[in-house]
């Protein structure tokens, strides 16, 4: 970075100083200051990839995905024809063959190395898969997601790459979910449980990462959190709904330990970033408890044949769910705006024209015919879409004046 910048810097100075704007020492001083300047931004850099051209970053990623695909198969192709030692050397192989081979190359070629590791801490999974098979160990698949997530901390710790550290993220999560799922599974409200985890801890870690001078990290773990929030906003709005007469609901010690998770954990993480990082938590917290609830009890009848006549009773979400996402959404693009993130006001324009096409498709659409259907689909496409532009621009304009006006005061 600091090569393209300084030939710039040095066209107008010698501008200026040419025509009298500048003294010598006043353009040292400036070619100073914008070396040190350089510096930290090119540092800032995902330093494992510099120096590499955007074709030999998807090389090395589509390479190292093609790798560990093509283990996976060469594994299974010969699983049922190997006895049980075999298996185990087999296994302890994969691992090592991947972060041995990252470890020699460390020196020479960073890139290669990092994506080595990520293979071999990814291959950590599938081997605990695999020893606990070939041995027979008792079955708790959560416990294989943590002993994993702990091989992928191991390797932040010792490596300190962004691929360890991508991981690890994402791993300590899917544990805590995993377990839950474990606990509440046939229960009354399991979904309901799993939603309100998602989308809390999506939010969570799409407020907690703004900033981050990691840009694989944010970038990798923004999108998940972004896809998480949405699935667990889908999870919610089923409510407690229950499919045999024989289920029961979550115990309380389990519910107990459940908003543990769902809730305390992330608001003890959060409070490291003072006050300002508990507001999201919060708003997070308090729209996971009560979207489950913004649902109205139908009773339909029917004709079961000979003249007899029944009915059941079913729930659909009410308005007020869309009302609290619509809120919601408009929070996101609220807090993005203070926290002068633009991936955060688009997220939150997102949020909010799926929340309008959930309430369209679901309060509308079934209730005109297929043509109005369709026209009034194709109006809200492309009005909604344009009016949501629109807003998006302007607001994203306002942003970027007010953190201007910032700059200058301070």
């Amino acid at each position: 970075m600091l090569p393209n910048i300084m030939p710039d810097i040095e066209k107008l100075l010698s501008r200026w100083e040419s025509a009298g704007v500048l003294d010598a020492t006043a353009a040292r001083r400036i070619r100073a200051w914008e070396a040190e300047q350089s510096r930290p931004a090119a540092v800032a850099r995902s330093h494992f990839l510099a120096g590499i051209a955007w074709q030999g970053v998807v090389a090395l990623i589509l390479g190292g995905i093609l790798l560990a695909t093509g283990v996976i198969l060469f594994v299974s192709a010969h699983w049922d024809h190997l006895g049980p030692g075999a298996r185990f050397v087999l296994v302890l192989a994969m691992v090592s063959v991947f972060h041995l081979g990252g470890a020699l190359v460390r020196d020479r070629f960073l890139a290669l190395s990092t994506v080595l590791h990520a293979v071999g801490t990814v291959s950590t999974g599938a081997a605990i898969a695999l020893v606990g098979q070939i041995f027979n160990i008792e079955e708790h698949w959560p416990a294989a997601i943590l002993m994993w997530a702990i091989a992928a901390l191991a390797g932040w710790i010792l490596l300190r790459d962004q691929a360890q550290q991508i991981l690890t993220l994402l791993l300590f999560p899917a544990w805590i979910f995993c377990e839950l799922e474990y606990a509440v599974q046939g229960r009354i409200g399991m979904e309901v449980y799993l939603g309100r985890f998602l989308f809390v801890w999506a939010i969570f870690y799409l407020t907690m990462i703004l900033g981050s001078q990691r840009r694989a990290v944010h970038g990798i773990l923004f999108a998940f959190a972004a896809i998480a929030g949405v699935v667990g906003a889908v999870l919610m709005s089923l409510g407690w709904s229950s499919w045999a007469s024989v289920q029961t609901f979550i115990p309380f010690g389990t519910r107990f330990w459940a908003w543990a998770a769902i809730a305390a954990l992330p608001v003890a993480m959060a409070a490291f970033k003072g006050h300002w990082g508990l507001i999201p938590q919060a708003a997070a917290i308090a729209t996971a408890v009560v979207l489950p609830w913004c649902r109205r009890i139908l009773v339909e009848p029917y004709d079961y044949g000979a003249g007899g006549r029944g009915s059941y009773g079913r729930s659909e979400t009410n308005l007020a769910a869309y009302a609290l996402m619509a809120v919601f959404a408009i929070f996101m693009i609220v807090w993005g705006m203070r926290q002068t993130s633009r991936a955060l006001v688009n997220l939150g324009i997102i949020y909010f024209g799926l929340v309008v096409g959930w309430f369209y498709f679901s309060n509308i659409l079934d209730k005109v015919g297929r043509s109005l259907g369709l026209i009034g689909l194709g109006v809200l496409f492309l009005a909604g879409g344009w009016g949501l532009e629109m807003a998006r621009r302007r607001l994203l304009a306002r942003m970027d004046k007010l953190h201007a006006a910032e700059k200058e005061a301070v």
